[in-house]
């Protein structure tokens, strides 16, 4: 079968739901970058997972859902999302609203995620 990155976006992101962190760490190929307001401008699998952690550790109540996933190019694709999260120590809301556009390599492995916020948070 043909791979497809929309679906492999949504299998990605149900992962991340999920706080699957085992799941989360094999999609991201070694050598990955991650681009995002969220957990910053990170390089290599080891920093991504580490600002995931932290992330999640901040706000592990969230719940995310894709309003659209595409595919852009035999190994891309784009999701648009929205996020809502309390804040674990100073229980604050978070909303976030956004898009995403994920690169994979021919192993189905993400190279590159670039996050784009529809507003500041």
């Amino acid at each position: 079968m043909a791979f497809d990155p929309a679906e492999e976006i949504e299998r990605f992101h149900a992962a991340i739901n999920a706080l699957d962190f085992p799941a989360i760490e094999a999609y991201f190929a070694e050598d990955a970058t991650y681009v995002s307001n969220g957990v910053g401008d990170l390089n290599g699998r080891a920093e991504i997972m580490a600002a995931f952690r932290r992330y999640f550790d901040d706000y592990p109540d969230q719940t995310a859902e894709n309003s659209l996933v595409e595919t852009l190019t035999p190994l891309s694709g784009r999701s648009v999302w929205s996020v809502r999260a309390t804040h674990s120590k100073s229980g604050k809301p978070l909303i976030r609203e956004g898009e995403e556009t994920i690169t994979f390599n021919a192993e189905g492995r993400v190279t590159r995620v670039d996050v784009t916020d529809y507003q500041e948070f």
